[in-house]
């Protein structure tokens, strides 16, 4: 369980991952509360999509489509790898949820059983973040190295922030009681590796290793993960061996 980030939080969290963050105009106060008469939050979870169209950035942060208003997402995602934030309130992005894929994120399982209606539903708008990713999401739309960089920082950040491992990371295919298939496609490729399907276990696996390291970490790059801090147990021994040292001296 977690407040939503307010917005200066969201730019500082951000940034401090690495990633380049441009402000939609009005995006501190456009949200769904209002309209809907629902509060967004407690949050409990980041939900992940593609567009499925191209320019889509007036779409998702302020224009909506038809049946849907905007904002759609909390942030949007061009394929140069900058984040436009959209939203920091609720938006309308996660529709409902099957209630057993939603636990299985809320309680930060390891696995996530496909989404199942007769489990009930509930909201995913009032408890998930949403990123849209821009992509047609044919399945051969290619997502650049620098917008799937900046999606697996995106998603560290906000979880090294509310203190949530990995497996608070979804995708819409995996919560959508409607089919959903997002997202999808083609990735040009992420530190080393070469071109690879998107997937969410994948993509998951990636954010749990960004989450080993301090937030200024690039892929490939060597650095060493941040240092762990000790344990209780650690820093007792560490002083005991301290007070014999001093003893024999």
């Amino acid at each position: 369980m977690a407040t939503p980030l307010t917005p200066d939080q969201w730019l500082t969290i951000l940034r401090a991952e690495g990633v380049r963050v441009i402000e939609y105009s009005g995006w501190r106060t456009r949200e769904r509360d209002a309209a809907t008469g629902r509060a967004f939050g407690p949050v409990r979870m980041f939900l992940n999509h593609h567009t499925a169209a191209r320019n889509s950035r007036d779409t998702v942060a302020k224009n909506g489509v038809p049946g849907l208003p905007g904002p759609l997402a909390h942030v949007y995602l061009g394929k140069d790898g900058v984040a436009t934030m959209c939203s920091a309130g609720r938006a309308n992005h996660a529709g409902l949820m099957a209630a057993n894929a939603y636990a299985s994120f809320r309680d930060e399982k390891s696995t996530h059983p496909a989404p199942d209606k007769a489990s009930g539903t509930i909201d995913g708008n009032d408890v998930s973040y949403g990123l849209e990713a821009e992509s047609l999401g044919d399945g051969k739309d290619v997502y650049p190295r620098e917008q799937y960089d900046a999606w697996v920082r995106i998603n560290a950040a906000v979880c090294r922030h509310h203190g949530w491992a990995a497996d608070s990371v979804g995708c819409h295919k995996e919560t959508s009681i409607e089919g959903k298939v997002d997202p999808r496609g083609p990735v040009e490729g992420y530190g080393t590796r070469g071109r690879f399907e998107f997937t969410p276990t994948q993509f998951r696996a990636d954010v749990a290793e960004r989450l080993k390291h301090a937030p200024g970490w690039s892929p490939g790059s060597g650095t060493t993960p941040a240092p762990r801090p000790p344990t209780t147990e650690e820093r007792l021994t560490a002083l005991e061996k301290r007070v014999t040292a001093l003893e024999k001296e």
